[in-house]
């Protein structure tokens, strides 16, 4: 509780040095969030802060008791639930911690109200007041500028970013996190996995990938995922399209190469050769809903024996498609798409998206990433991926021809399933970041995301900052 209390003390001073020079408030509940805000209390007040705690009269956790009475004694000033609050310039959500669940009630109910009530800043210890952080589920009243939690982020921080504000995860010294559970997936772990280059290297050895789609009047969704593909270092990309996709790639992506197909059950002998050719595939983007295309799926995935990634259209295909040979895949659905390719899991997905994507047929070589806020990586026998990159930018259409075409490049390169759909979310993500940056959230397009790319390796190429306690600072997503 010491090393929590001065942790978000210190973040508060960091942070919000202006509004703490007008004072700061407290509401402490009872419990042993309450005595995370006691010692931020006595933290900040032993520094020069005015700080005031306002709390509900209720039997205390006997850690939030004794620093509730080592505050007072060193002259915190305490009001009572119905006292006037004095105007402050930063207020601390220390109400109720992780185990809450419900909406608050009482006179906690009460507190909570003014706290969501003030003007000025709002920091919440562990998460803001009225958020369910194990279920996502959000109550209200109190919505945080910045949430401040210990050792590891929780499910209800990323489901309800809205709500939290900046999340900040401080080191407390808990024991190590149980190897099953899931994983955020950030700067580190994508430093860690981005498949490095030699001197020597030739086209060859960066990786060779189709894109199957591209159906008439759709030719720019296989025309996104072939620049993706070219983006995160691919060496040689093929587009197998439509006639009319074929020209358009010939005019606007020269670098790629073609391949005319009709999209019929019967491969041509040049797609089929493509498709033996590839270290990994793309299909469905601009694939198009024809009858006869859930055919061309099931003959496409018969035939594959590199790494598949199943977008777009061909999540339209359906089971009897989709068992069709023994290639790894990696489907990539939005809830939509996942309704539609995994109809019997629709219900699950609105109430744990976590649960939905973890109870997907997925096996050892099958992997599913469920697109959304935040997208989840499943596969069988692998703990949960999660990724927490992004901004309502990427609600725009073409951003999952992105996202394809960038799993499909590193599993060219090798990565697994797993590891490469990770990666692509997680550069989506960072390069609708960086490219908000520019041009605002509202204007930014997925040519735009594609053009930020380049920043997203150097940045990942710069020395990882070092900050203890601090594990992760999670910025909230752009809105502007």
């Amino acid at each position: 509780m010491e090393a929590a209390g001065r942790a978000v003390a210190g973040l508060v001073a960091r942070d919000y040095p202006t509004p703490l020079r007008d004072g700061m408030l407290i509401a402490a509940g009872h419990g042993n969030n309450g005595g995370d805000g006691w010692v931020v209390a006595r933290a900040l007040g032993a520094s020069g802060a005015t700080v005031w705690v306002a709390e509900c009269a209720h039997d205390r956790t006997p850690d939030c008791a004794a620093n509730r009475t080592l505050a007072l004694q060193e002259g915190i000033q305490c009001l009572a639930l119905d006292a006037e609050w004095p105007p402050v310039g930063i207020v601390v959500d220390a109400l109720l911690g992780t185990g809450a669940t419900g909406a608050p009630r009482g006179d906690l109910a009460a507190l909570a109200a003014r706290v969501a009530a003030h003007r000025g800043p709002i920091v919440a210890i562990d998460g803001p007041t009225g958020l369910d952080l194990s279920t996502g589920e959000a109550h209200g009243p109190v919505r945080a500028d910045l949430s401040v939690t210990f050792g590891g982020i929780r499910r209800g921080h990323l489901l309800q970013r809205d709500w939290c504000g900046k999340i900040v995860v401080v080191d407390i010294g808990f024991p190590p996190a149980d190897p099953a559970w899931p994983t955020l997936f950030g700067d580190a772990e994508a430093r860690a996995q981005l498949p490095p280059f030699r001197a020597d290297m030739h086209k060859g050895d960066r990786g060779r990938v189709v894109v199957i789609g591209g159906a008439q009047g759709m030719a720019g969704a296989a025309l996104h995922a072939a620049s993706a593909a070219f983006a995160v270092g691919t060496g040689l990309v093929k587009i197998a399209a439509a006639p009319t996709t074929v020209q358009a790639a010939q005019g606007m992506l020269p670098d790629a190469l073609t391949v005319t197909t009709a999209f019929g059950a019967d491969l041509e002998p040049d797609l089929r050769e493509a498709i033996g050719w590839a270290d990994a595939l793309v299909l469905g983007p601009g694939l198009g809903r024809a009858p006869e295309r859930a055919a061309f799926v099931r003959a496409v995935l018969a035939e594959a024996r590199s790494p598949v990634v199943i977008d777009a259209d061909a999540l339209q295909a359906g089971k009897d498609a989709f068992g069709a040979g023994t290639a790894p895949r990696v489907f990539t659905p939005h809830p939509g798409e996942f309704h539609a390719a995994f109809p019997e899991l629709g219900s699950m997905l609105g109430a744990d998206r976590f649960g939905a994507a973890a109870a997907a047929p997925t096996t050892a070589a099958a992997t599913v990433l469920l697109k959304g806020v935040p997208t989840v990586i499943a596969t069988a026998d692998r703990p949960l991926r999660v990724i927490a990159t992004g901004n309502p930018a990427l609600a725009t259409g073409g951003s999952g021809d992105l996202l394809a075409g960038f799993i499909a490049g590193f599993l060219a390169r090798g990565l697994d399933p797993h590891d490469a759909a990770a990666l692509g979310a997680f550069t989506l993500g960072r390069g609708a970041e960086m490219a908000s940056e520019l041009h605002s959230v509202r204007a930014t397009r997925p040519a735009d995301v594609l053009a930020a790319v380049p920043e997203v390796w150097r940045r990942l190429a710069e020395p990882a900052a070092i900050m203890p306690p601090i594990l992760l600072e999670l910025s909230p997503p752009a809105l502007v």
